[in-house]
């Protein structure tokens, strides 16, 4: 019989919120092997994935998927550290979930995660057991779905930290490749000034008027210079009014112009954008890890 050291339960028992004599029945069943303990657990309904749920997950990944009907998925989903983002497991299970959302018509978070997965469990249950066998909170943050007959291309950057998916009238497949390299590169918060958020415009002037007002320019100067200030920086973050990536001289409208296309619409998502992240100094890391040893 294979001895359980108490460090072993007690790792069992963090990452799984069992109590200390469940956890060591579940390595005695399983000959130590950490994994089968996990599912031991999991099968015999007392592992609780909802313990890790509260925790702040904010790191993970950005898939791309998109589907011979012309469906096309960008999903974020998030876990705690690089460490399980970069793993095996959580990047087959991104592939999934964003295999889903480009092949069938999710409407919400909650319908994709009722949906059912290869294994033939849902989805969420699938997270709930990854939850279980990596020891941290999953969270399938956000998505979006493109259904269209026009071409659809995508970008993923940095190992997944920024995925792009563009849906784009006309042009050829090089087009679309080099309008998703475009969107990665310069962030555009919008297609055109025409879908400026008007409160944002009117924050965005006011920081110009302010700055105006510092120069101690005469009033008219001072309007020219707002305006302009403004203008630039609607233009800086509008897609087609950018400068082209590949040719600085020209903006993206130009390029999309000359290659007869248009963008119809485009999402940008970078991993943890707006999500708060948990601040620890680095003593109070090293004694987290030594508490867990």
């Amino acid at each position: 019989m294979t001895e359980i050291s108490a460090q072993l339960v007690r790792e069992l028992r963090e990452r799984t919120g069992v109590g200390f004599m469940e956890c060591k029945k579940a390595l005695v069943e399983s000959d130590g092997v950490m994994d089968a303990a996990l599912t031991y657990l999991a099968k015999t309904g007392q592992a609780k994935a909802d313990r890790q749920s509260s925790r702040i997950a904010a790191e993970g990944r950005i898939e791309l998927a998109i589907s011979a009907g012309q469906g096309g998925g960008l999903v974020e989903i998030n876990s705690e550290t690089d460490f399980v983002a970069s793993s095996d497991d959580f990047c087959a299970f991104a592939r999934e979930v964003a295999a889903l959302v480009a092949n069938a018509h999710p409407l919400s978070i909650d319908e994709l995660m009722q949906m059912t997965a290869a294994s033939g469990k849902t989805m969420d249950e699938e997270r709930k057991a990854l939850m279980l066998r990596l020891g941290e909170n999953l969270v399938v943050r956000r998505f979006r779905r493109f259904a269209s007959e026009h071409q659809l291309s995508g970008y993923v950057h940095q190992g997944g930290k920024i995925g792009v998916l563009v849906e784009l009238d006309g042009g050829t497949p090089e087009v679309a490749r080099n309008l998703a390299l475009q969107i990665t590169a310069s962030a555009p918060r919008w297609l055109t000034p025409a879908h400026v958020d008007s409160e944002w415009l009117a924050k965005q002037r006011e920081i110009a008027e302010h700055q105006a007002r510092e120069s101690g320019k005469p009033p008219e100067i001072m309007r020219k210079m707002v305006d302009g200030r403004v203008r630039k920086t609607i233009e800086e973050f509008s897609l087609t009014h950018q400068a082209y990536i590949k040719d600085p001289e020209i903006n993206v409208m130009t390029y999309l112009d000359r290659s007869g296309a248009r963008v119809v619409d485009y999402v940008r998502y970078a991993v943890g954008e707006g999500i708060e992240k948990e601040r620890k100094d680095f003593a109070e890391e090293v004694m987290a890890q030594v508490n867990r040893s």
